[in-house]
């Protein structure tokens, strides 16, 4: 069993920056694959980032490449998204996820066991 609580939300100005964490408590951090959704008022939950056990590999939508970066802290067991550049289109729920236990990385929402409770971004235009 996993336990996640993610933090870091807020109302951001367009342009403006937010950094999310995601603090795992359970069995060994370091043995899933992580990742971040989001969903935003009125449409489906959508991939955002996804990040290896190890911290290697990393796989992001389109629709935030370069503007958000995904990190992990197997000491600390924390998972990180930092976001800039931010646009009223970010304005959602976030949620952290965790894959199988050594298991690969996805970016399919089912791939994913383990959801935290969320955290909200609003971005004002």
């Amino acid at each position: 069993q996993v336990q996640l609580v993610e933090s870091g939300g807020g109302l951001v100005q367009a342009g403006g920056s937010l950094r999310l964490s995601c603090a795992a408590s359970g069995r060994t951090f370091s043995s899933y694959p992580m990742g971040w959704f989001r969903q935003a008022p009125g449409k489906e939950r959508e991939f955002v980032a996804a990040i290896s056990r190890t911290g290697v590999t990393t796989y992001y939508a389109d629709s935030v490449k370069g503007r958000f970066t995904i990190s992990r802290d197997n000491a600390k067991t924390t998972l990180y998204l930092q976001m800039n550049s931010l646009k009223p289109e970010d304005t959602a729920v976030y949620y952290c996820a965790a894959g199988s236990y050594g298991g690969t990385l996805t970016r399919n929402a089912n791939g994913y066991i383990y959801w935290g409770q969320g955290t909200r971004v609003t971005v004002s235009s």
